[in-house]
């Protein structure tokens, strides 16, 4: 079986925890899935079956959204409002007062990963450092913050964030960084992954109703994750061949660019990209 499941992902759950079960839904070990999300996020989480697994390092890097939300006048050693309390009782901002603040974190910017997290430094999960106590420097990483807006309060006194951002964006960072700079301090309280590339919410399914329904009514096939690229059907026999063998094939067809490259029977074969005339694979598909 080889395919994409759109899993929405449980409060509670790691994103391994998704893995665990889906191996046992799929009957299958060779499972993975494309951007982690906390044990307390919920939403899009894309699981990888099969061969799709392959496209691990594409769907990892499609833009994500999420709604968040944050609370201010209060700061934890995880940055979220799950880890143990550090200050609290800090003055409330106006919601005129953040959406000034929001500019300085849009764009390119520099984050520093938290210290609970899976990153590794001399082999150890900064998480499992960060529990037994320790801290290590961590060095900054270029994210880019492609939208970025608030609204609020909401009845518990929260704000809700919209947030639209590049791999390897860290939420729970955000809040806090946020609140330093107004100066109140801030942690998230809740988030949820609404989209990773094409693939909305409102698309993800429960992993109850995935066992409800059987995986193989569920699963999207591979090349779903690259729907936005243009097709190229390879009508000639020994082209085919040739792509199946890893050579590149020259083509009569004036295009130039990435894309998604099928057989005449119309099976995905590959991504591939084509530049002055010939195409070279990019990650194949099919199945050997």
């Amino acid at each position: 079986m080889n395919g994409i499941l759109i899993v929405d992902k449980p409060a509670g759950w790691t994103s391994h925890d998704v893995v665990g079960k889906t191996r046992g839904l799929a009957h299958t070990r060779r499972v993975g899935h494309a951007g982690t999300l906390d044990p307390m996020a919920t939403g899009v989480l894309v699981v990888l079956v099969g061969r799709a697994t392959r496209a691990a390092e594409f769907a990892e890097a499609q833009v994500k959204g999420y709604s968040a939300r944050i609370r201010f006048g209060m700061t934890t050693d995880t940055l979220d409002t799950e880890g143990r309390v550090l200050s609290e009782g800090g003055r409330m901002p106006a919601l005129d007062e953040i959406l000034a603040a929001l500019p300085r974190f849009t764009g390119e910017i520099e984050q520093v990963p938290p210290m609970y997290s899976a990153i590794k430094v001399g082999g150890r999960k900064l998480y499992e450092i960060a529990r037994a106590g320790g801290e290590v420097e961590r060095k900054a990483r270029k994210v880019n913050i492609m939208r970025l807006d608030c609204s609020g309060p909401l009845p518990d006194g929260d704000y809700e964030l919209a947030v639209e951002c590049s791999k390897g964006t860290y939420i729970r960072s955000l809040c806090a960084d946020i609140g330093e700079a107004l100066g109140c301090g801030g942690c998230m309280s809740a988030l949820r992954r609404t989209y990773s590339g094409a693939f909305r919410v409102e698309d993800a399914l429960a992993l109850g109703e995935i066992e409800r329904r059987g995986v193989e009514n569920c699963i999207l096939p591979v090349d779903s994750l690259f729907a936005g690229y243009p097709e190229l059907i390879i009508e000639d026999a020994r082209a085919e061949k040739a792509l199946r063998c890893g050579a590149d094939v020259r083509l009569a067809a004036d295009f130039e660019g990435e894309c998604r490259v099928y057989a005449k029977s119309g099976e995905f074969l590959l991504l591939g990209t084509v530049k002055d005339g010939v195409l070279h694979t990019i990650k194949s598909f099919f199945e050997v």
